[in-house]
């Protein structure tokens, strides 16, 4: 197994991992062959990858920077991931609520749910408020416990 380690890179795992993600993709592939508005699908799919990796990547990771330079403290770095995770949580739900908040598609969503999209950006706001206060109470916990752990462990 280390000779495979070796020459792969990775475990195992990583590759059968790798060969799943290549089945879903051609069984979804082939799905779509037959469809008539694939090309636009791909042509979205393209237009997301691009916005992504040339306008949105740079951007969160200059801010991530920026906010790993400003805790120039170790004991203050923990608490950046409780900072980046519910911001990623509330960035991918931004994206699936977006068209409803900017109002695209309005109708196929009131067709589709009998219901109006006005109010997707109060619950857009509303979860994202949740996941942060969620992240804030379990990074305060951690902390609890890691205080009540230094103080009553045992001794340096």
């Amino acid at each position: 197994m280390t000779e495979f380690r070796r020459s792969y890179g990775a475990a195992l795992w990583h590759l059968l991992l790798l060969l799943g993600c290549f089945a879903v993709t051609g069984w979804i592939a082939l799905r779509l062959s037959g469809e008539p508005t694939a090309a636009r699908m791909l042509l979205w799919f393209l237009g997301a990858v691009v916005a992504h990796d040339l306008l949105l990547f740079p951007v969160y990771a200059l801010v991530d920077r920026t906010l790993l330079a400003a805790t120039d403290r170790p004991n203050h770095r923990p608490a950046l991931n409780h900072l980046r995770v519910p911001a990623l949580a509330s960035g991918l739900l931004l994206l699936v609520y977006l068209p409803g908040i900017l109002g695209l598609g309005g109708d196929t969503y009131t067709a589709a749910t009998g219901l109006t999209p006005q109010p997707l950006l109060a619950r857009w706001l509303a979860a994202s408020a949740a996941i942060f206060a969620g992240s804030a109470i379990l990074y305060a916990l951690r902390r609890r416990l890691r205080a009540r752990i230094k103080i009553g462990g045992p001794a340096d």
